[in-house]
Parts: C-alpha cells; structure tokens; sequence
C-alpha cells in the first residue's frame, strides 16, 4: 500500500519542519511549503491525499489556496491550521469546504488524531505504526518496552516508558538525524532546560545497553540533535 500523500503550508520554519519530521514518522509521505504560492503550484503538479494549510501563508493566504484546490478538486480534504479564533474565520474556513479546523498552539497528537478522522470519513483506514524494529542484532519490540539480545548470553533488557520512546524515535529516523526539539516536543511536550537535561540522561542509558551490538551508535549532531547509526558490517 502506498504511503498517504500529505501538502503542508506553514509558513513558521521551526513548526513546519517539526510537523514534517513528526508526520513522516507516522508514515505519511509529507511535503513543506512555505508560502501559499509554492503550495499551490505543487498542488498543480502533484496529486495529494489531504492538505494541512496554516491560514496566514505569506503570498497568498491558506483561504485562497483552498479556494484554488477545491476549485480544481472538490474531493481533496483540506485541514486549516490557525491562530485565529474568531468565528466568522471558522465559518468562512468551513465555507470554502474545510473539512476541519485546528487552532494554534496544538498538541501534534491532536492532527494526527483530525487526520485520521479525515481518512475515515474518504474511507482510507490509517496504517497501523510500527512496533518492532531489527537494530543490528537485536530486536526492540516497543509495545512490551523490551530489547532483546540475539547475540548474546543475556536474553533481554525491560525498559523504561521515556526510554522506549525516545528508541522507538530514533528508529523511524535510523540513520538519520532526529531533532532535539522534536523529540522533546513528542515525549515531554515542552523543550525547557530541565527536560533537556532528562533526555541527556536517557540517551546515556540506552548508549550503554546498545553497545551490545558494537555496529549501533547513537551519535550527537550538537545543535541539531541525535542519530542513531547502525553499521551494516
């Protein structure tokens, strides 16, 4: 099955790019843009399954750029994300055709929880996300929290609720870097110092029970965040 085409217009650099990074690890093949005039011509060039559009996009506003997509496909679902609350906004949101409406600030659970309502109402069930993942020689199963060692005389290692999120965010990103800020965002909901340092801690820990395998690696990218790199030697 092919991954669910997402276009999102946000034109704030910092939450457009954790959405997308927050986005693709739920399996939704996403594209960013930042202005209304690039989203719609790549709406033109490029067929999407659902489009997530902040209301005040630079160039051309997420009201015209709905406008245009509807005019050229009604069937498209259109999500409007804003920090405006007024109710004839709504109103002329939902006029255009919106088939929701969130406003600013939201938790990201919450979007991914309004796109999947969306998905059901167009009959497309949301894929079940991935649990188990094969790291080198050893396997992490992050429903029971568990990593299991196939190489080695100890059998398994339990961890923790933090622990097993932060690994299971490191996993959708293998080999690539996950944000600081991201991960902070996703698992402790704020990006403050102190829950800074936690994450500091937690990412110690599991560096420890990885180095099993000695092919994993969990590097820091300062300023950017962590990689998780597993050798294929």
């Amino acid at each position: 099955m092919s991954k669910f085409k997402l276009m999102l217009a946000e034109d704030d650099v910092n939450l457009g790019s954790l959405l997308k990074q927050y986005l693709e690890a739920k399996n939704f093949e996403t594209d960013l843009y930042y202005n209304g005039e690039d989203a719609l011509k790549a709406f033109l060039k490029k067929p999407y399954d659902l489009c997530i559009l902040d209301v005040m996009l630079p160039q051309k506003d997420g009201f015209d750029v709905a406008k245009s997509i509807k005019s050229i496909s009604k069937s498209v679902p259109v999500i409007f994300l804003t920090a405006k609350v007024m109710k004839e906004d709504v109103l002329k949101g939902f006029r255009i055709g919106a088939d929701d409406y969130i406003t600013k600030p939201f938790d990201m659970e919450e979007l991914l929880y309004r796109i999947e309502a969306v998905m059901r109402r167009i009959g497309v069930e949301p894929q079940e996300e991935q649990q188990v993942f094969e790291i080198g020689n050893l396997t992490f199963d992050s429903q029971s929290q568990t990593i299991f060692f196939n190489d080695a005389e100890k059998n398994s290692v339990k961890l923790t609720s933090k622990e097993s999120e932060l690994l299971k965010l490191m996993c959708l990103h293998k080999n690539t870097i996950m944000r600081r800020d991201f991960a902070l965002k996703i698992i402790w909901s704020s990006d403050n110092y102190f829950n800074a340092r936690s994450m500091d801690v937690y990412i110690t820990k599991l560096r420890k029970i990885l180095q099993a395998d000695e092919r994993i690696k969990i590097i820091n990218k300062h300023g950017e965040g962590y990689k998780l790199i597993v050798s294929e030697d």
